[in-house]
């Protein structure tokens, strides 16, 4: 149940936070938060992380539901103990489906809108959790003799 809460709320926020963006500003344009550091931008993505893939939306899409899919059923088969790993899917789980609905609703389009002009790619919450997610789960993995010998 942990898992779709997490993953929900993952969701919520990266679909607001988008209708925020698609409502209050016009694609393209930009506004400093932070001077030369962060912006907030609006742009529309037709690929994966980097515009890698562009216009790939069937990929993307079946991707996305066998990730979807996997998340799901290892979440199931990890036991309670596996605190930081059960986590780290729910933030994947959320993020995939965050990117999801973009990709279905706005004719394959992401919109991205977080700009660090230290990081070239523009991105969104729902990256910003798989990325997290993804972190988390090879430190937790890492850290865990158990889950690397492939006893749990």
């Amino acid at each position: 149940m942990r898992l779709f809460i997490i993953a929900a709320a993952i969701v919520v926020f990266d679909q607001i936070t988008k209708y925020l963006i698609t409502t209050l500003m016009e694609t393209g344009q930009s506004i400093a938060i932070i001077n030369n550091f962060l912006y907030i931008t609006y742009v529309l993505n037709p690929g994966a992380a980097f515009g890698m893939l562009p216009y790939q939306t069937i990929f993307f899409v079946a991707v996305t539901a066998v990730v979807v899919v996997f998340i799901i059923y290892y979440y199931r088969i990890l036991t309670d103990d596996h605190k930081w790993l059960r986590i780290a899917l729910a933030l994947q789980l959320g993020g995939a489906i965050g990117n999801l609905i973009d990709r279905v609703a706005r004719g394959g389009y992401v919109v991205d809108f977080i700009n660090f002009t230290v990081w070239p790619p523009v991105f969104n919450v729902a990256d910003s959790a798989l990325v997290i997610g993804i972190g988390i789960f090879l430190i937790a993995f890492w850290r865990d003799p158990e889950l690397r010998s492939g006893r749990s």
